[in-house]
């Protein structure tokens, strides 16, 4: 068996910000002098990725969905995903030491949907209802913003003719998906204004795209990453539509013998939220069960600190 691995892969610029801005309040936590104490909150998950969850709560750090049961004067850290204004209110009113670790695409979103609801157009955000990332989006003008999560959502819309409309979307849709519901939306309502620059994140397209150049003569592919993240979840339906023996696991432990049956090239991808070490492990299986060998292809990134897609 030979195993491709994919680059680019793994954490975004913004997951790398999430991830140092929490290492270093922890680091803090650490000096009796700095007046940080443990835990340290973190308003839902800081990516949404169970190992780098589950690390982060080894060592003091809790999770949570609900600011009530913060203690007053505890820092609280807003994830790479964003918050609705409400929210930085409530922690406000609670004296909670605030630190934003939103990526600065999302808050380029919220910067954007903030100046339309302003401007008063109706906002058209193009993304998957619950994600963490739409709700705080949505927060920043509730009243204004209609959720676009299908082609089918588009074509239903029911919008009056002379409303002045713009159009936002979750930054890690991927670019197709994203395209064809604009499209759609353009075709129904010709006043559509396009967010601009297009705020797709350059780590999602870049995974898809390496996908796209990698899978050829795989017989399987394993995407690496949790399921309730959205950039692993498009990686993985973007697989199964070039090989549907395609499958997304958490990590070595879940893939099973039987998926791998007779597969003599399996590419190995993952998400934007995965640590590398997740991701070495599960090569380690393959090579120390199946004997696999491995190629790892070129990274096609042109500058990985740069969350844009251009």
């Amino acid at each position: 068996m030979e195993i491709v691995l994919a680059r680019p892969r793994g954490f975004c610029a913004g997951v790398k910000r999430a991830v140092a801005i929490l290492e270093e309040i922890l680091l803090a936590a650490s000096r009796p002098d700095s007046g940080i104490k443990l835990p340290v909150y973190v308003f839902h998950e800081l990516v949404h990725n169970t190992w780098v969850v589950r690390s982060f709560q080894n060592r003091g750090v809790q999770f949570v969905n609900d600011l009530d049961h913060v203690p007053a004067g505890s820092v609280l850290l807003f994830s790479a995903h964003g918050v609705a204004p409400i929210i930085r209110q409530q922690a406000n009113d609670l004296q909670l030491k605030t630190v934003d670790a939103t990526c600065p695409l999302v808050a380029r979103i919220h910067d954007q949907v903030r100046n339309y609801a302003k401007s008063n157009y109706k906002i058209l955000l193009i993304g998957h209802s619950g994600h963490d990332e739409v709700v705080g989006t949505i927060g920043e003008a509730p009243d204004r913003i209609y959720l676009i999560g299908s082609e089918k959502d588009a074509e239903d819309l029911v919008l009056a003719e002379d409303h002045k409309l713009a159009c936002v979307m979750q930054t890690t849709l991927s670019a197709g998906e994203s395209d064809r519901i604009f499209r759609k939306l353009c075709s129904r309502f010709p006043q559509l204004r396009k967010q601009d620059p297009p705020c797709i994140c350059r780590a999602t397209q870049e995974h898809q795209d390496a996908v796209r150049q990698c899978i050829i003569g795989c017989d399987a592919v394993l995407v690496v990453g949790s399921v309730n993240s959205s950039n692993t979840q498009r990686l993985a339906e973007l697989a199964r539509e070039f090989v549907p023996n395609s499958f997304l696991v958490d990590g070595p432990d879940e893939v099973r013998p039987e998926w791998l049956e007779n597969s003599k090239r399996v590419l190995i991808t993952s998400g934007a939220s995965v640590p590398e070490e997740i991701v070495q492990k599960t090569v380690d299986r393959l090579v120390r069960e199946w004997g696999a060998v491995v190629l790892e292809r070129e990274d096609t990134t042109q500058d990985p600190t740069n969350p844009i897609r251009k």
